[in-house]
């Protein structure tokens, strides 16, 4: 699913214009830029957990030239799904 098969979504079942529905998206995708950017998590319930982990440097190898390098630290976002969601997944694998 893309960005615009969300606002093509939201444009159906809520009602608004596409614009709405497309400023809605940016705003929602915006405000969780921001939010990582400023290292906290966000949790959203029934869905699940994005938190920002931070992942030291290490000692990796370029796969090409088997060379040895450093990889620097850094930030990654990861998310931790909600026991209703997987409940629900499992059902509809069910």
């Amino acid at each position: 699913m893309t960005k615009a098969d969300l606002v093509d979504a939201i444009f159906e079942k809520v009602g608004l214009s596409k614009k709405e529905a497309q400023d809605i998206v940016e705003i929602l995708f915006e405000t969780m830029k921001l939010t990582f950017a400023e290292g906290e998590s966000i949790k959203i319930s029934g869905f699940g957990t994005f938190n920002v982990r931070k992942k030291m440097a290490r000692r990796g190898r370029n796969p090409k030239t088997g060379q040895d390098l450093e990889i620097t630290p850094r930030r990654v976002i990861t998310f931790r799904v909600s026991n209703q969601l997987k409940e629900e997944i499992e059902k509809l694998n069910a």
